[in-house]
């Protein structure tokens, strides 16, 4: 038996998610043009990780451990954002600071894209290793997840 399928079938009894985005401006809400734009994901197993399973066929078992190595965001505005860690989630008391490990700026509204909003994507890459039970071998697999939320970023009028 091929401990890689084994594997496989480790790694299909976890429940590997798509990041649950956290983002602002929140999806309803409205941002402005040039403020911070924090993003992040829930941290549990089944979005970031550790997640681990095993799997036995016939003489051979196989414990896998699963955990997010990034997450890359494809801001809806031509800019992707590659985050290694599952970011920091925004509070108030942050202000106009810029995330310190997964952050974004708009340069433009998004009234200027056809649809109105920025549509953003999360896709998350999956960095699975794998042992076989008491033995040597060892291995590597990788599963990628995407979720996507809308946002409205507008610009700020000034009036004299």
């Amino acid at each position: 038996m091929d401990p890689a399928v084994v594997a496989q079938q480790a790694v299909d009894k976890m429940r590997l998610r798509a990041p649950a985005i956290g983002i602002t401006p929140k999806p309803g809400g409205k941002g402005v043009v040039g403020m911070p734009v924090y993003m992040w994901t829930d941290t549990g197993p089944e979005t970031y990780g550790p997640n681990t399973a095993s799997a036995s066929i016939g003489p051979v078992s196989v414990t896998a451990t699963a955990r997010v190595s990034k997450i890359v965001w494809n801001m809806g505005d031509g800019h992707t954002v590659t985050c290694t860690t599952a970011g920091t989630p925004y509070k108030p008391e942050y202000g106009k600071s810029p995330s310190p490990d997964c952050g974004h700026r708009y340069d433009k509204p998004s009234s200027s894209t056809g649809s109105g909003t920025y549509h953003v994507t999360a896709t998350s890459t999956w960095s699975i290793d794998w042992q076989v039970t008491g033995g040597a071998q060892a291995g590597q697999l990788t599963e990628v997840r995407t979720s996507s939320v809308d946002i409205n970023v507008a610009e700020v009028q000034v009036l004299n």
